[in-house]
């Protein structure tokens, strides 16, 4: 499955936000919710819900796409950011502040960096297991 590279910059712009809303009122329940964006758009990009916000409502307004990317290093994307909301869900409900704004962080500069600049880090990290795991399996 290809996707359209401005869907995944628009949810990472949503994410983001959502993220930053996490950081400053330190809820564990927001958290929650965002893992489990996370962990629908790692199982499917097609059912991911901001990418569905995205082609129902934005890419229908803009001129049809020209670039495309593979769906499997965002769908491996997704997987890291859905640790990382997870981990901070359980710090935030379970007291611990500190745990709970480093994860957001790290899911935040993620997200920041994918609606900002299209670097999408969890997406470079695919490639680069990727690529470590077939240079080291041997060919028969």
């Amino acid at each position: 499955m290809q996707l359209d590279v401005r869907g995944p910059r628009f949810a990472a712009a949503i994410t983001t936000v959502v993220l930053i809303v996490i950081a400053l009122t330190r809820s564990g329940w927001l958290a929650a919710a965002q893992a489990v964006v996370f962990a629908i758009g790692a199982l499917s990009a097609k059912h991911a819900p901001y990418g569905a916000l995205f082609r129902t409502l934005v890419a229908p307004r803009l001129r049809p796409a020209a670039e495309f990317e593979p769906a499997e290093p965002v769908r491996f994307a997704q997987g890291v950011g859905f640790v990382f909301a997870a981990v901070a869900a359980i710090g935030f409900l379970a007291g611990s502040t500190a745990v709970g704004l480093v994860a957001t962080a790290c899911a935040l500069i993620a997200a920041f960096l994918n609606a900002a600049f299209g670097l999408c880090l969890g997406c470079e990290a695919y490639l680069l297991l990727r690529r470590t795991f077939t240079r080291a399996t041997p060919t028969p």
